[in-house]
């Protein structure tokens, strides 16, 4: 899965082609693809979140952003791009780019994403005969196939008691641990500020008891399937976090419990008035605007699908 999406040559987010948008060459369409809009939301509920700080002291760092056009022409598009903000400079690093070298907070930072801790690479485990085995992908006869490991690698190795201790025979639990390694790697500095991050996934109860095909699949041209081995770099490949993961990693580290909640809910409750406004201004029409909020806060849109992640450190 990572070479699949990382590889600096081959992998699915080195490629240049537009990958998120609604025309048919695309893949997936994400709340970016809608204007302004979800940039101007996003805003406003980071600056009512860090209420009593002045936003001005605040760099808004966007880890993640699509990467446009080709070679030395290619750049990072944020969600603050074309949004007047308050805060004091934005920050882009763009999806692939090394931590190490794209990002720095030595001051007050909103650090945010959308849908960045979903590409990241899992472990597949299958219930067998009473055991967890680890999946992985051998090459036969030119084609990819999935093949049960003789042993847990070492990251499963080192969690094997926090598994399940039974299940349902062929259950399978994809295990996002790529993703806690981002996390860990994004709070590592101990910046004061707020964490923010939109992405979909499950509580561990759901992912371990809920969920019997796992949760990774693919997108390619708009369609989703569970044919992750096909296509390997031409398609996308996501898999479900584990929020109780990523809350209790962000508590180690030193931030207040944080909240999750609907992506609906969210805006609903820290963008109140700017959302407010919005509908107001176009209430007598069905503008691009009105329409990009219908699909960020519908329950049958982006409202339910995605989730939301805040947390605070002082």
């Amino acid at each position: 899965m990572e070479l699949a999406l990382y590889h600096p040559e081959v992998g699915y987010y080195a490629t240049t082609r537009p990958r998120i948008g609604r025309d048919r060459s695309a893949d997936f369409y994400t709340a970016t693809s809608l204007g302004s809009v979800f940039g101007e939301l996003v805003a406003a509920a980071a600056v009512e979140l860090i209420k009593p700080a002045t936003p001005g002291q605040f760099i808004f760092v966007e880890v993640g952003a699509e990467r446009m056009g080709t070679g030395a022409e290619q750049s990072a598009r944020g969600i603050l791009d074309e949004v007047a903000h308050p805060f004091h400079a934005v920050r882009k690093i763009a999806l692939g780019e090394s931590l190490q070298t794209g990002f720095v907070a030595d001051g007050p930072a909103i650090v945010f994403s959308n849908e960045l801790f979903d590409a990241q690479p899992c472990h597949r485990l299958v219930w067998r005969a009473g055991n967890w085995r680890e999946m992985g992908v051998a090459l036969r006869e030119g084609i990819l196939v999935d093949v049960e490991l003789p042993e847990l690698s070492p990251p499963i190795a080192a969690i094997r008691r926090e598994l399940p201790p039974t299940s349902v025979e062929g259950y399978r639990l994809d295990l996002p641990l790529a993703s806690r390694t981002l996390l860990r790697q994004l709070v590592a500095a101990p910046w004061p500020g707020l964490f923010l991050a939109f992405d979909y996934g499950k509580p561990w109860e759901s992912l371990s008891t809920e969920t019997p095909q796992g949760t990774v699949r693919a997108y390619f041209r708009h369609q989703q399937s569970a044919a992750v081995l096909d296509r390997p770099g031409e398609q996308d490949l996501t898999c479900h976090i584990c929020w109780d993961w990523l809350a209790a990693d962000l508590e180690s580290c030193g931030f207040a419990k944080p909240v999750v909640e609907s992506q609906e809910a969210f805006f609903a409750r820290r963008a109140a008035g700017p959302l407010a406004a919005m509908l107001t201004a176009d209430a007598s029409r069905l503008t691009a605007r009105k329409q990009a909020i219908m699909q960020l806060l519908h329950p049958a849109n982006m409202g339910h699908k995605f989730q939301v992640i805040s947390a605070l450190r002082k």
